[in-house]
């Protein structure tokens, strides 16, 4: 059955290959069952219900990616898509978090159908590469921020808004019963077991353990029990923990005005700009994670396309809707399946046996609750170091592709928004293509984006 399934002789591989494969690639991505959820529930979505989400959202995209593209690719909620959905729709344009899933769910719609008509790939050649590589890299460098904020390690001034190194030294005074001067200490202890996840995970990656982002929460999140960071007085093993909250849509309030002006017109291209953003980085991302994976498994043809790729971006685009339907961020394809395509995996087997770890990883639901910020705070910092990596593909000597592409990059950090980096990237590159007398070099959809992202400042304030 496995066989005629699969077809694992064809792709030359085996069952007990195909298996370990699918384990190699859950233990490598575990740690968005963990990290997902702590970023999602700073909107206000309840921490159980988003970990029920990313598991289901998890499970259904691979599994279709094992049935219905025969390929071992894995996928969850994407990071940098969630930190998109949380920090910059929820918390700077002030969509609520129904209001958010609702414009996923539409972003899903929409993959589905440029997808069934072929046009996502035409969409994803028209933007340069070098602006590609610095999407990547700049949404590695909020992420990485993120983590920074979230573990302690950096805080905001109260007094200038600047960015400044967290409290070190109350960790090593003793505790007293003035709540305040606790709650001093168990910051600054919970920055330094951050510093400590943060080696951790560090040492694990260079001396390639696999799964050393997993290991590495798991490791800070025991160092911080005794520390006092977990209140586990108040844990209790429930089944309240294991919840569902389907369809928490709100298509109504997404159009709804959210107070920033400008009439109708300013509410179409702030909604244009949440939803066109989700759907470029994850058809950057899936598009790029495909050929990479297939590159590294010795799947492309003599022309250098992907078998099954129509049916590999369809279950993508599928597993996003599912995902909203959920509760979750954008689900996209993971570059970790690399991992047990290192360990021979060819086939859909491999993403299948992974889809049901992913359902099999429910069991801890009650558990969630345990990993503090400071646990999966580190996890952040590292994925931001690998995405930030991209940068190395960008040619600084070339100011034309360097301008656009800095821009990109640092100005998601520094507004806090990875709308705004992708919208100011892309405006600068057809700018300067222009003014340099090289308009031909630009692609029509091109001008069309700067045009939209043009009239998104224009209009809308931030």
């Amino acid at each position: 059955m496995l066989e005629n399934i699969f077809k694992l002789k064809e792709r030359r591989t085996d069952v007990k290959t195909e298996v370990l494969a699918g384990f190699t690639t859950f233990i490598t991505m575990a740690y968005i069952i963990f990290v997902n959820p702590s970023i999602l529930s700073t909107t206000g979505l309840d921490k159980h219900a988003v970990f029920f989400a990313t598991c289901i959202g998890a499970a259904v995209g691979t599994l279709i990616m094992a049935l219905y593209a025969n390929l071992p690719f894995a996928l969850a909620p994407g990071m940098g898509l969630n930190a998109f959905f949380t920090y910059t729709v929820c918390l700077q344009m002030k969509y609520t978090p129904q209001q958010a899933l609702a414009a996923v769910f539409i972003s899903g719609i929409i993959f589905v159908i440029i997808t069934a008509v072929g046009l996502r790939q035409a969409i994803v050649r028209s933007i340069p590469q070098s602006l590609k590589h610095a999407m990547t890299a700049g949404i590695g460098l909020f992420i990485a921020f993120i983590g920074f904020i979230n573990s302690g390690i950096v805080v905001i001034d109260s007094g200038s808004k600047l960015p400044k190194f967290g409290d070190f030294t109350s960790a090593f005074k003793s505790l007293t019963n003035d709540p305040n001067i606790n709650s001093a200490i168990i910051s600054s202890r919970g920055a330094i077991v951050a510093l400590i996840g943060l080696l951790i995970i560090g040492i694990l990656i260079a001396k390639r353990v696999k799964g050393a982002i997993i290991i590495g929460i798991i490791i800070t999140t025991v160092i911080s029990f005794p520390l006092k960071i977990v209140d586990l007085s108040k844990f209790k093993f429930s089944l309240e923990a294991f919840k569902v909250s389907a369809f928490n849509f709100d298509f109504a309030g997404l159009f709804a005005a959210h107070g920033q002006g400008g009439g109708i017109g300013a509410v179409l291209l702030s909604l244009f700009a949440v939803i066109l953003t989700f759907t470029l980085i994850d058809m950057f991302d899936s598009i790029g994670t495909f050929v990479g994976l297939a590159d590294k498994a010795g799947m492309l043809d003599e022309k250098g396309d992907i078998p099954n790729m129509d049916r590999a971006l369809m279950s993508d685009a599928i597993a996003t809707i599912v995902g909203a339907i959920f509760g979750t961020s954008t689900v996209t394809t993971y570059i970790e399946s690399a991992a047990g395509i290192e360990e021979g995996g060819r086939t859909g087997l491999t993403s299948f046996v992974t889809g049901i770890l992913f359902i099999l990883a429910l069991v801890i639901a009650p558990f969630i609750g345990l990993v503090p910020s400071q646990a999966t705070a580190p996890a952040l910092i590292a994925v931001g170091v690998m995405m930030i990596s991209s940068i190395k593909k960008i040619d600084f000597n070339d100011f034309e592709e360097a301008l656009p592409a800095f821009l990109t990059i640092v100005i998601m950090p520094f507004t806090y928004s990875i709308a705004n980096g992708i919208s100011a990237g892309i405006i600068f590159y057809v700018l300067v293509k222009l003014l340099r007398g090289k308009a031909k070099e630009v692609h029509p959809i091109t001008y069309i984006l700067a045009i939209l992202f043009i009239l998104r400042f224009m209009v809308i304030a931030h």
